[in-house]
């Protein structure tokens, strides 16, 4: 059972309501469930958002070839999660 409920649409401050329909209508076509937890603590996850996706999305090597790197770092150390 899950611990941290998805909360409704309306629930979700309003950039977050954003995020979660651009997760659904555009390429990548995420889960917009991960924004509507996420949306318990919004504050927490601005900051977050704010050191991730330049960090992820940004740089010399593509976030693709950035994903495949990490995969295979957590095959090479059995984790699995």
């Amino acid at each position: 059972m899950a611990r941290l409920s998805v909360l409704a649409k309306d629930q979700l401050t309003p950039e977050f309501a954003s995020l979660a329909e651009q997760a659904a209508t555009k390429p990548p076509y995420v889960d917009a469930t991960l924004y509507q937890v996420l949306g318990h603590c919004p504050e927490m996850y601005q900051s977050y958002f704010q050191f991730y996706f330049p960090w992820h999305e940004g740089g010399t090597v593509s976030p693709v070839i950035k994903e495949l790197v990490r995969l295979k770092i957590a095959q090479l150390n059995n984790c699995f999660t």
